[in-house]
């Protein structure tokens, strides 16, 4: 059966790496084999090899055209060596070659099995550039509930700079003691790593998952971080549009003091409160300010309920938003930041 009316372009590559055949490892591109029957019986056509994607060497050595596909009779993803010969195989019935489970090292292949990156875009080129939006506000005003709102109900990523600090740490990067060092002394990170960490997450996220929608939760904290943002951008790129989440500090104080009987922060007290608010008061709202001068802010009140200041913020982000993604059923966990279904209790 000819399905090419049926599938999607092939726009993907492929990158394999570190297994213990090196000439396997290599750049693989969507196969440009011409139409055939596969042993199947099934016709190929442009980019597929028994319906599903096929690729083809960057570099064009292999005999064997496509490289990597899938075979219907053996039920299972294939990487050919040089001469053709397969080496490595996976059985499963996924649509894309796995990418975390272990490959099985075929009668030609040799030991360790590759690992396998799909790249949305080509990783010879430019990355593609990102949709950015930034997301600000003070203690207990919401960002992060509803930044992780969009990015499970919008298709929005989520970065927190926060967050990508701690990971930095844990996984013993370049800048980890740096990093840790200034967060013991109570000092704001240097803005050249925290950056610089923006923008690996940000292209990683792009070339590996075709995502191009970020919220920037947290960021810029200061007027120092958006000197930096220009430095890495440049003056002349036009700024991100900011949503600024605001809410009476009353209504701060009850949220916190209620949800410290719940998460454990250290930091969800009022000493702590007042402390962490002073400094978003000094060093952040005059960035919010900029923004206001140069009508790049938008201002939303989170005392309103949950649901209402979500509508509200997904429809500041409905310009970029895939629209197939508008409307869908909530997931229970949409649900439960909702406050529509209770958080399951700690130990069930």
């Amino acid at each position: 059966m000819n399905q090419s009316n049926e599938l999607r372009p092939n726009t993907l590559f492929i990158e394999v790496s570190k297994s213990g055949l090196p000439e396997v490892d290599g750049l693989f591109v969507p196969s440009t084999a011409p139409p055939v029957k596969s042993e199947s019986g099934t016709e190929s056509s442009a980019g597929y090899w028994n319906g599903k994607m096929a690729w083809d060497r960057a570099d064009g050595k292999s005999a064997r055209s496509p490289s990597i596909s899938y075979s219907n009779t053996y039920r299972s993803w294939r990487i050919s060596r040089l001469d053709g010969h397969l080496a490595y195989d996976m059985v499963c019935e996924e649509e894309l070659p796995p990418i975390e489970e272990p490959w099985h090292v075929y009668k030609k292949g040799v030991d360790p099995a590759p690992e396998i990156v799909i790249h949305y875009c080509d990783p010879r080129l430019p990355c593609p550039p990102a949709t950015i939006v930034f997301v600000l506000g003070g203690p207990g005003t919401g960002k992060g509930t509803m930044c992780e709102l969009a990015e499970l109900q919008l298709g929005w990523t989520h970065l927190s700079t926060g967050v990508l600090l701690r990971d930095e740490i844990e996984a013993g990067g370049a800048n980890a003691k740096v990093i840790e060092q200034s967060l013991a002394d109570g000092q704001l990170v240097a803005n050249e790593i925290v950056l610089k960490l923006l923008q690996q997450a940000i292209e990683n996220t792009i070339r590996t998952t075709g995502k191009t929608n970020f919220l920037l939760d947290g960021f810029p904290r200061s007027l120092g971080n958006l000197d930096g943002w220009y430095d890495l951008f440049g003056r002349e790129t036009e700024l991100p549009k900011m949503l600024y989440l605001d809410c009476p500090y009353e209504v701060l104080e009850k949220r916190i003091m209620g949800r410290s009987k719940y998460t454990g922060r250290n930091d969800d007290n009022l000493e702590s409160m007042k402390l962490r608010f002073d400094t978003f008061r000094e060093e952040t709202l005059p960035t919010v300010e900029l923004f206001r001068s140069k009508g790049k802010c938008i201002e939303i009140d989170t005392s309103l309920d949950r649901g209402s200041v979500y509508r509200k913020f997904a429809e500041q982000l409905s310009e970029y938003t895939d629209e197939s993604l508008v409307g869908q059923p909530l997931s229970e966990r949409a649900e439960m930041l909702l406050g529509l279904r209770p958080f399951p209790k700690l130990g069930n």
